[in-house]
Parts: structure tokens; sequence; C-alpha cells
């Protein structure tokens, strides 16, 4: 959606807020006009057909519901919006970009989704897929050497690596290659690939941006208009919009991110400090800034799979960005990558009391220590 049509859809946008802080921006920017007796939020537009005349035309072009969300995410990492029905969606219109025979860099500890579909295009479109360990910043400006597309995860799902995103963005414009980032684990509130150099970010909305975990959407944030358009019409031919329902919710959502991150990233951090240390862990992961803690329980999958199912607050699920603190062993599912230590368990830290997470992780942990006592 561009800025007039942005203005004619009545959304207040980020040009009508300027200087003001990102948590303002999150309550703010998408909101309807403030006429007289209009709504404080923008309507579940359920609508596929329009007058003709205007900018949305159908159903499967634009709707209310969805431009107030691209609006205010947008606003918040700095440039235009297209918002997806799913993750996977935002993911696949980004890689299409990539042409017949292309090639494309992307780290080795990727989302599995991510995996999936970089095995698809090389598979389908005769593509190249150069995976590299994002830490070492020389391996990847040397992978962009001729490349059609940088994909980086910062940090990766679910080793956490965090990788110089302006080291590598600035290496990818030089290649001639375009750099997108997904931003999914660190929301752009922690961190704002496009002043980095990135032509395109990418979330998964179903994250923490909807925090809620219930609401399954994506989005992709373009530096400039002409790339968003571009963007824009993979949607608009292969039929991945949104829901208005979904949208709506994604957006309420939205509004209240600055407040659960705060919260759930002091926790995080909490909780780093109580796990160091621990006899039944080999190992504890924690980029410095976030949610998202991965712990590597000593004893391999079948002492993680214990952990996992043995915690009482924390939810044995696959998710992570909601208000509930969730955890999952992640080589349980068969597509990770084999780099990835059998007993790594994710934690998504919410917004639960630290003391009563802690608890139930140290009881959890303790179905560990008779086993490696007696190993």
């Amino acid at each position: 959606m561009t800025a007039e049509h942005e203005a004619s859809a009545g959304h207040e946008t980020h040009d009508e807020h300027p200087g003001l802080h990102p948590d303002t921006l999150a309550v703010h920017v998408g909101r309807p006009s403030r006429d007289p007796d209009a709504p404080m939020s923008t309507p579940v537009h359920l609508a596929s057909t329009y007058h003709a005349g205007g900018p949305a035309a159908y159903g499967r072009y634009g709707n209310p519901s969805w431009e107030a969300f691209e609006a205010a995410l947008g606003a918040l990492e700095g440039g235009r919006c297209v918002s997806f029905a799913s993750g996977m969606a935002a993911i696949s219109a980004v890689l299409d970009l990539v042409p017949t025979g292309g090639t494309v860099v992307a780290p080795r500890h990727s989302y599995t989704g991510t995996i999936g579909l970089l095995d698809d295009l090389a598979a389908s479109r005769n593509a190249t897929v150069r995976l590299v360990d994002v830490v070492d910043t020389a391996a990847v400006v040397d992978a962009a050497q001729g490349a059609d597309l940088v994909w980086i995860e910062s940090p990766t799902n679910p080793a956490l690596e965090v990788a110089n995103l302006r080291a590598i963005g600035h290496a990818a414009r030089a290649a001639g290659a375009r750099f997108a980032v997904d931003n999914t684990f660190a929301t752009p509130l922690l961190q704002r690939p496009l002043e980095d150099g990135a032509d395109l970010v990418v979330h998964s909305a179903t994250k923490s941006i909807s925090g809620h975990s219930d609401v399954i959407m994506g989005a992709v944030v373009a530096r400039d208009e002409a790339l968003r358009d571009r963007i824009e019409g993979r949607r608009r031919l292969h039929g991945a919009i949104p829901g208005p329902m979904e949208s709506f919710l994604a957006l309420r959502g939205l509004r209240t991110l600055p407040v659960r991150l705060e919260r759930a990233q002091a926790t995080a951090q909490a909780l780093v400090e109580r796990l160091a240390g621990h006899p039944a862990l080999e190992e504890v992961r924690y980029p410095g800034f976030g949610a998202i803690i991965s712990i590597v329980v000593a004893g391999g999958a079948d002492a993680a799979e214990r952990v996992a199912e043995a915690t009482r607050v924390w939810v044995h699920s696959t998710s992570l960005g909601g208000v509930e603190s969730q955890l999952e062993r992640r080589r349980r599912w068969a597509a990770e990558a084999p780099t990835i230590p059998d007993g790594l368990v994710r934690l998504s830290v919410g917004l639960e009391h630290v003391d009563d997470l802690a608890r139930d992780l140290e009881q959890a942990l303790a179905t560990v220590e008779p086993h490696l006592a007696t190993g």
C-alpha cells in the first residue's frame, strides 16, 4: 500500500507522527482518522467486494484491516509493509525474487521452514544455495560474491547466533545482491535491519508481533516503494492474503509489543543468570537481548525430552513469542540442522513471574541429574 493509499484508507501513518519513539508508534500508527465519533481502532472489514472507483477494487487487492497493520509495522521497521497469510508465505514471496539458476546465501542454522523452501528452490529452479555460519562474517562476505540474494536470520533459530548485519549488508550491496533479514526473534524494537542496509525485512507475525498464540500471519517490509510493489504483486498473484480478523488481532497484539517484550526480555536475562553453571546443562545460549534462550541439556535427546515433558508452567509446544512461556527440543524435527545439538531445548520466555518459571525449570532439570549421577 502506497502512502497515498494509506491516506485514502484513512489510517494515520508514520509521517503524521514525526520524531516519536517506537513505543508510541506501536500504539498510534494505523489508527483511523480522528473524526468525530470515529472508532479508536480499525474495525474488522469482512468484505470480498468493493464498489468500483477506489484503490482497493477487490478483496484480494486490499482490505482496511490489514492495511492498518501494515501501516503500524512499516512505521516500526522504517519501510513499506506487505502482510501475508503466514510467515512461510512471506518468506516464499522474497525467495520468489531469485531467478531460475540464481544463487542464495543463507544461514546453516535457519528456521526449518526456510530450509525447506530453499531445498525446493534448488530442486525446482536449479538454484544454488550456499549455507554459511553467520558468525563468520568473512565467510558470509565471500559467499555473497555472485549471489542474487543474501538471506540472514539474526539471531538464528535455534542456535541464537548473531550476524554483523551492517558488514553483510555492505558486502551484499557491493556484490549486487539483495539483502533480506528475518527479524522475527529481535522484532523492530531491538533491531532495525533496514538501517543496516537490508532491502527487505521478514517477520512471522504469528510470533512476538501478535504475541498471543492465536494468529498465523506474516509480513515483508521493503526499503523502497518499487520493491514493496514487487512483493505485493507476488501476494496478489498467489493469493496469500491475510484474513481481516487475523489482521485485526495481529495489530491489537502489536500495540502491546513494547511492554510485552520489555517484560519478557528482563525475565529471560534473569533466567540466564540463574541457569548459569547448572549441573544438568552443558550450555546456555543467549545473544544478550530478546526473549529466546537455548539450553543444551546434558544427556542428549532423551534427557532433553524428559525436561520438556516435565514442566508444569512452561508449555511444551513448537511456537514462540506468546504471552505464555514455551519450550521444545528442536532436533525432534527431522528437518532441523544436524549441527544443532540433540539436547538443545529452545525456551521462549513469556510474561509469567520469573520465580515461577525458574522453579518449574529447576524441577524439570532435576529429572536429569539422577541419570547423570548413575551414568
